[in-house]
């Protein structure tokens, strides 16, 4: 009549029982319990409206990764375009250099600006802005050449077996944006040279 039930006992063992160091911190499942949840994971949906939802949240959780793997530098879950040490070395020598390319859009912006304004007013103007453009692209040109050259040296005596080919271009564009815009974001300093 006033006996305790199993279930009370089992209860208040558990409570009193501290959790040993090291523990997982919970008990062991029953081979019911994880042959259940196993079959729970691989249930296959049961129409197209199941599998459309099941597809779209796959899709969000592997983008959720992408983005931060972009913050953070995580190669597992980088596109395909960045991944490797190749291209991570390539990311740390253009982010910790300063380039003409990485201004040459603001920089031409505000001249040609500046020529469409004041091109009126002083008949000089015109052939400064154009003086301007010309000697923009000779330094864009140089600075393009001595950075793919550069870059594939360093990679050729960092990674001997690895093909360079794509590098360059794969340096260059990354250099034409702007330090705080690019993605994957910047993991050196400037001036912080990678370890060649």
């Amino acid at each position: 009549m006033f006996r305790r039930t199993k279930s009370e006992t089992s209860q208040q063992t558990e409570a009193t029982t501290p959790a040993k160091p090291g523990g997982k911190g919970r008990p062991t499942p029953t081979r019911r319990e994880a042959e259940a949840a196993r079959k729970a994971s691989l249930k296959k949906p049961r129409n197209r409206k199941e599998a459309a939802a099941y597809r779209r949240e796959k899709v969000r959780i592997e983008r959720g990764k992408m983005q931060e793997a972009m913050k953070t530098g995580d190669d597992r879950y980088l596109p395909a375009a960045d991944k490797g040490p190749v291209r991570r070395f390539a990311r740390d020598y253009v982010d910790a250099r300063w380039s003409v390319m990485e201004f040459a859009l603001p920089v031409l912006l505000v001249v040609s600006l500046l020529g469409v304004v004041f091109s009126t007013a002083y008949s000089w103007l015109p052939g400064l802005v154009n003086l301007l453009f010309l000697l923009m692209i000779v330094a864009i040109a140089a600075d393009w050449f001595l950075l793919s050259t550069g870059l594939k040296r360093a990679v050729a005596r960092k990674y001997p077996n690895e093909s360079t080919k794509g590098i360059g271009f794969y340096a260059v564009r990354r250099t034409m944006q702007m330090r705080r815009w690019r993605l994957p974001k910047p993991m050196v300093a400037r001036g912080e040279k990678p370890k060649v």
